[in-house]
């Protein structure tokens, strides 16, 4: 059986203001959860994923941290809007920006809010691996800067294995490829990982591929919705989907999920956030196989069961079928 991807009331404990435009959410929340996941919350007729801030190898209470942007609809409704009592509707965490079983060092770059679920590696690297940690982390001016007294804190408390570096962009300018690859050092074999603005995403990664990293050493978390590519031609292949006790099959065509897919077969299969972070359209795949855009939410046990996030999931053997629940 798949996890549970459904949606459950938990109780903001209290807030914690950690900048003029970040907060911090205490939850009332006793899931069972990873460094580096998130909670996909309800609001507002829509769904938004946010990393978690704290650990569970060092915090007693779940915390989610929310930055207030130009046009956010969640996050600006949650800042103006919530208060210690309120409950939220929210998923059981999820995600695979997690800390992989390696002594390797752990090397972090981070943009804006992108700290959140990176405080939340550290955090859990520190208190049970022996791993070197370090991390840059880019933002607009030093009041813009999130959990920086945290951050400070940890270096002093383990300062032969943790460094962070402040890049204030203000002082700077943006961060550049070449300070990229001047802070990735010699570290070409640690686990990178990456949260941010999108450009800046963008601009790190690229970096450190030009610097010699392998593309499977770096690890990155996305909650922009993802360009779906157009659809083109039929290829060779179809796909069924079953779905309430419906049969359809249709021609595969080029570029076209299994949700697609089985919206063009008549059939009004379940989906929400089509970024590949909330699991609403989740299904399993009985007959051939295919792959994902993104995935945030499935876990390597579910994906080997068969589970797909379908308004990720491209056909690549000439038949599929997909069976939703």
């Amino acid at each position: 059986m798949a996890r549970d991807h459904g949606f459950h009331p938990v109780r903001i404990k209290r807030i914690v203001q950690e900048t003029a435009d970040a907060r911090t959410y205490v939850l009332d929340a006793p899931f069972p959860y990873r460094a580096g996941q998130f909670l996909t919350l309800q609001a507002c007729g829509t769904l938004r994923s946010y990393s978690m801030s704290s650990s569970p190898d060092t915090d007693d209470e779940l915390m989610t941290t929310v930055k207030r942007v130009p046009g956010g609809l969640v996050s600006n409704w949650m800042h103006d809007h919530l208060a210690a009592g309120d409950r939220l509707s929210v998923t059981l965490p999820a995600g695979v920006f997690c800390l992989r079983d390696t002594a390797a060092p752990l090397v972090a770059l981070c943009g804006g809010s992108g700290v959140t679920p990176i405080l939340s590696l550290v955090k859990s690297a520190l208190a049970t691996t022996g791993r070197r940690v370090r991390v840059l982390s880019a933002n607009r001016d030093a009041d813009a800067v999130i959990f920086r007294a945290a951050l400070d804190e940890l270096a002093a408390r383990h300062p032969d294995r943790f460094e962070i570096r402040h890049h204030l962009d203000t002082a700077n300018g943006f961060v550049t490829a070449d300070q990229v690859r001047d802070f990735a050092g010699g570290d070409r074999d640690a686990d990178f990982y990456l949260c941010g603005p999108e450009p800046f995403m963008d601009l790190t990664e690229r970096a450190l591929l030009d610097h010699g990293v392998d593309a499977e050493r770096i690890l990155v978390e996305r909650f922009e919705h993802s360009s779906d590519t157009p659809a083109g031609d039929e290829k060779e292949g179809t796909v069924t989907i079953v779905l309430d006790g419906a049969r359809r099959t249709v021609p595969q065509h080029v570029g076209e999920t299994l949700l697609e897919s089985a919206r063009r077969a008549g059939l009004t299969p379940p989906f929400s956030c089509e970024s590949g972070n909330c699991a609403t359209c989740i299904a399993q795949i009985t007959k051939g196989e295919a792959k994902m855009r993104v995935n945030n939410a499935l876990e390597d046990d579910e994906i080997a069961d068969g589970w797909i996030l379908t308004c990720q999931g491209e056909p690549v053997t000439p038949e599929v079928t997909v069976v939703y629940e």
